[in-house]
Formats: C-alpha cells, sequence, structure tokens
C-alpha cells in the first residue's frame, strides 16, 4: 500500500508532498503537464527514484495509460490550475481542468481499483466568511470561475465515493505560502519587487484577510488525511494565522529593509472575497494534526529562500511582465 500516483507533482504544493511521502518511504509516480507554472526542478530533491509521467489530466487515454502501467494503490491530486486572477481573465481552462480533469481521474482511479484518492481543494469553496470559520460541513459560496470549478470537483469526488463507493478524502486548505511558489500570488509578487525596488501592487486598500500556511504544514496535513483520514470524509487543513494584505506586504518589505513608500494601490480585483477562515478542529481531534511554523517563522524562511534563489525567480518573472500589466491596474 505504499504505491502513490501524485498529480499535479511538479507544482508548489505538489513538490513539496512528494518530497515528504519520498522520505518517508513511499514509491511515488508524478503526473504533471509542466503548464506555465509547473517546474520539475521542484522534485530534485525528491530523489532519482521519482518517476515522472508528462500528461495532461484532461487526456483520458493517456491518464488510464499510466495507471494501468502503474497500479498506484493510492492516489493524491494535486493538478490544478490555481490562480483566482487568471479565472477572471479566462476561466474556460480551470473549468476543464478542474472538473473534467479529475472526473476523467475519478473514472481512472475506479477502473483500476485504487484504495484511497485524495483531493486537494480549497477554503475558497466556502467563499467570504464575515466572522468566525467554515467547517467541512458549511455551505459552499464560491465567487470565481477558480473557486467555481473546484466546489464542483468536489462535488463530483463527492458523488463517486457515495455512487461508486470509491474510497476518498477531500482536503480543503487554507492559503499556503514558501518556498518555490510561482511568482503570481502575493506574497512571491511583493518579494521579487521588493527585491527589484519596483513599485509593489496591492488590490484596493489591502484589508482583505487570508488564513496563511506554510506548505510544509499544508503536506503534512495532507499526509495525515493519506494515512488516518476516514474513507468519505473532507477535512480543513490551517493554520489559525489570519493577516491582513497590507500587513503581510509590510512584514515582507520590513524582512528585506525596503521602504513602505513601494507600496502601490490598485484597483481591486473583480469580485474580490474579503476574508477567508477556516476550522481545522476536526483534523486535530481525529487525525493529530498540528502545523509547526508560525508566520514569522515560515515568512523568514520564505523571504530567504527566494533571495538565495534569485536566478529561479528572475526566470519565472520573465513571462510575466504582461499579465501583470492585465492584472494590476490604476485604481
Amino acid at each position: 500500500m505504499n504505491k502513490l500516483l501524485v498529480t499535479g507533482g511538479a507544482g508548489f504544493i505538489g513538490s513539496e508532498f512528494v518530497r515528504q511521502a519520498v522520505h518517508k518511504g513511499y514509491t511515488v509516480d508524478v503526473v504533471d503537464s509542466i503548464s506555465y507554472a509547473g517546474d520539475k526542478a521542484r522534485l530534485k530533491a525528491a530523489g532519482a527514484g521519482v518517476k515522472f509521467h508528462k500528461i495532461n489530466i484532461t487526456q483520458a487515454a493517456a491518464v488510464n495509460a499510466v495507471f494501468h502501467a502503474i497500479r498506484p494503490d493510492k492516489v493524491v491530486h494535486f493538478a490544478a490550475e490555481t490562480h483566482v486572477d487568471r479565472s477572471i481573465l479566462d476561466g474556460q481552462v480551470f473549468l476543464k481542468t478542474n472538473i473534467l480533469g479529475t472526473q476523467i481521474l475519478l473514472e481512472a482511479a475506479r477502473a483500476h481499483g485504487v484504495k484511497k484518492f485524495v483531493h486537494i481543494s480549497t477554503d475558497e469553496v466556502y467563499g467570504d466568511v464575515a466572522e468566525g470559520s467554515s467547517v467541512e460541513s458549511s455551505p459552499f459560496l464560491p465567487n470565481s470561475p477558480y473557486s467555481v470549478s473546484k466546489a464542483s470537483a468536489d462535488q463530483l469526488v463527492s458523488a463517486y465515493a457515495r455512487t461508486y463507493k470509491l474510497p476518498v478524502n477531500i482536503v480543503r486548505a487554507s492559503n499556503n505560502y514558501g518556498p518555490w511558489q510561482y511568482p503570481e500570488k502575493l506574497i512571491p509578487v511583493v518579494i521579487y519587487k521588493a527585491l527589484n525596488n519596483e513599485k509593489v501592487p496591492v488590490y484596493a486598500k489591502g484589508l482583505n484577510v487570508r488564513e496563511w500556511l506554510f506548505v510544509a504544514d499544508c503536506c503534512h496535513g495532507v499526509m495525515a488525511v493519506l494515512e488516518k483520514g476516514r474513507v468519505g470524509e473532507a477535512y480543513n487543513i490551517s493554520s489559525g494565522i489570519h493577516r491582513r494584505n497590507i500587513d503581510v506586504v509590510k512584514a515582507i518589505l520590513k524582512a528585506l529593509k525596503r521602504p513602505q513608500s513601494l507600496i502601490e494601490f490598485v484597483a481591486d480585483r473583480p469580485g474580490h472575497d474579503f476574508r477567508y477562515s477556516i476550522s481545522c478542529e476536526k483534523a486535530r481531534q481525529e487525525l493529530g494534526y498540528v502545523p509547526a511554523y508560525d508566520f514569522e517563522r515560515g515568512l523568514a524562511e520564505t523571504v530567504a529562500w527566494y533571495s538565495d534563489n534569485r536566478a529561479w525567480l528572475d526566470l519565472k518573472v520573465k513571462y510575466l511582465k504582461d499579465y501583470w500589466t492585465k492584472v494590476y491596474k490604476k485604481a
């Protein structure tokens, strides 16, 4: 029962999970299409034993061929289009990858007798949370094409559990950050801009609140669900660490000894959710999950990693200049 197939394993969170799984003694095969945000370099630290398959999960024949060749015991499904801003610009690929791709994987898992299928979702399916925290039974109120696609995928996974008795779990995680994150998300964007003494774009007044989870802690939570989660159950994985975006930006500027005058407020994102917060009490009680990182430690390690890996960061940003002009507009 130690043969894992990890989809999206060359992505930011997926690659961290692969590294942890290899360290724990799992045999790991990775399926990834290497989209703009994918990078096989993230897998080097996992060692040569990880087998890589360049496949788009929307290609049913290719997916089934891999399942037939590998015969995985368990599947951990990270592969997805994940960036809200991009989904607002063009939502079609999000619907295709996140919904159709998930259905193709579920069919393959069912056909090949997979013993557990862990689907990685997001806190964004719950939508705005004015106060308190969402629990696993809270209603879905997605507000972007991205979060709609993830909520739909969650429902598909639940339907396969009920209709076909497929042994599944769903993980809904809060905002991840850490080394290797593609620089379209808030923290790496701010780090890059600050390192280069460029204006740092902040939506509206930066008052939106997110719950920040260091990527290693997220993947420890996913591993706990994989190994100990009750079949058919969803689990929130979160930190309890809430920060306004403007406070995150100021903390990064302080860490890099850059002035707050670099901050530039830009037009708000359309339909911008104001606050996310999820309770992971269920994971704590049932799985013993406790995150290890406080925000200060996690941010310090993240800033240090990007500062030490500026060549990688610069290479990725080279392809983002035009994109930034589309999403960061004058207020």
